[in-house]
């Protein structure tokens, strides 16, 4: 499944930048450290734009190609921007079957973003995971780290209006 880069502007402050910066010169005598800045870059931002990919790669003497590579291969980094509440679906099987397809589809709709995307306010944003280990409640879907199960699409306006 190839990620979703963010559909929002890239809004870096000069703050996080120089953290980022103390970071790399930290550790630029040393390629094999690239996951570690990369993880700790992210830790900055909240996910990895473009911009973000190209200082890394800048200061520790690699090519952008490579920090992509990297970026894009292992699950654990973001191409988008998450919103002040993270919603994620539960489209693992027991929860599937139990119809969280129709629950992922329909805040598609009322959000009006896609998977991997965030509202313009950035107060939303929405992706699937394949399992929570919430089978038992299905279908389940997360906001932050609050659980709602048992779910049907006639849910979800109060549990957005309790975030808005």
């Amino acid at each position: 499944m190839q990620k979703k880069i963010s559909n929002l502007p890239f809004k870096g402050t000069p703050e996080q930048e120089a953290a980022l910066r103390r970071i790399i010169a930290d550790n630029a005598h040393d390629k094999s450290r690239l996951m570690a800045v990369m993880q700790q870059a992210q830790d900055i931002y909240g996910y990895l734009p473009i911009e973000v990919q190209a200082i890394i790669a800048e200061g520790m003497g690699v090519p952008l190609e490579k920090v992509y590579g990297v970026s894009t291969f292992y699950a654990q980094f973001s191409l988008s921007q998450k919103g002040q509440y993270s919603i994620s679906v539960c489209l693992g099987t027991a929860c599937y079957v139990k119809g969280s397809g129709e629950l992922f589809n329909r805040l598609q709709e009322i959000l009006g973003i896609g998977a991997d995307e965030c509202t313009p306010d950035g107060r939303f944003s929405l992706s699937a995971c394949r399992c929570i280990g919430a089978c038992g409640l299905a279908p389940v879907l997360t906001v932050n780290d609050e659980v709602y199960g048992r779910l049907s699409v006639k849910d979800l306006d109060a549990i957005l209006a309790k975030y808005n």
